[in-house]
């Protein structure tokens, strides 16, 4: 008899290596995705599966309008914010959210939902969950897209738009991060103990975010200090070119040009002839 068990359980044992060895590895369906994009400090990390169209109607057939989504295939869509964003006006706290919708025939209804370990919607699924709903409008695509995506765009300093794009349709909603504070108060802070590098940066970026240019001029001119290098004189010119200093900004942007010439920079050259160029056509 025990002779007998023994010789099932090495069949069963067989079988059961036979069938593994058996199986046959395919590509997904609908392929996993995940994409992690850079927003000023922050980063916004998605992850969910892409189904594709093949030859279906897609936006009231497979998907319904009227009834939630997963917003893609297989697990619930996730979507992940390293800090604070603000989405329509509402901060949303640091973490990661399930990414769901209600698609309907011209606006879609976005769901921002606190449990995330559900697959697809979840029998389980509590409307008291969902950290906020919005409705955003439904855009009508001149093209088709064959697989689903949805991607970050229009990527400024402290904003950025998520994209869902499938078949013909297109929503998006805008996402923005807290930036501008937090460079100021660094701003701030640093100038205290302050280097020469320091003093540049900050320049630069009251330069380019239309901020106090007086100030800025004023550590451009702290950041040249027994330190005239072509690329800061190239800023200090803008910067006097935006205070209305056009004939001091062109003087300046010849001496960054002839630093530039002596340091085989063409590409900074082409820029400060470009500028004097501009600047001399103004004074006429």
């Amino acid at each position: 008899m025990k002779k007998k068990s023994i010789f099932i359980s090495i069949i069963l044992l067989i079988i059961s290596i036979n069938n593994t060895l058996g199986q046959i590895s395919t590509p997904r369906l609908s392929p996993h995705c995940v994409i992690t994009q850079e927003v000023g400090f922050n980063e916004i990390t998605i992850d969910y599966c892409r189904p594709s169209v093949k030859g279906r109607v897609i936006f009231g057939d497979v998907v319904p309008f009227g009834k939630i989504w997963r917003t893609g295939a297989n697990a619930s869509t996730k979507l992940k914010f390293k800090d604070e964003v603000i989405v329509e006006g509402k901060e949303v706290p640091a973490g990661e959210y399930t990414l769901y919708t209600i698609p309907e025939k011209d606006e879609w209804t976005i769901i921002l939902h606190t449990v995330n370990t559900y697959w697809g919607v979840g029998k389980d699924y509590n409307e008291t969950d969902d950290f906020m709903r919005f409705k955003v409008k439904s855009t009508i695509l001149n093209h088709k897209i064959e697989t689903m995506a949805i991607e970050i765009s229009d990527i400024t300093n402290n904003s950025c738009y998520l994209e869902i794009k499938w078949d013909n349709t297109l929503v998006k909603f805008k996402i923005s991060t807290e930036v501008e504070k937090k460079v100021l108060a660094e701003i701030e802070d640093k100038m205290k103990g302050v280097s020469q590098a320091t003093y540049y940066q900050a320049a630069v970026y009251y330069l380019e975010n239309g901020k106090d240019l007086s100030k800025a001029l004023e550590w451009i001119n702290k950041s040249l200090e027994n330190n005239e290098k072509f690329w800061i004189l190239r800023q200090k010119s803008l910067i006097l070119a935006k205070l209305g200093k056009i004939n001091e900004a062109i003087e300046i942007a010849e001496k960054s040009k002839k630093l530039a010439l002596e340091q085989n920079n063409d590409e900074y050259v082409i820029l400060n002839e470009k500028s004097i160029l501009e600047w001399k056509a103004k004074k006429k």
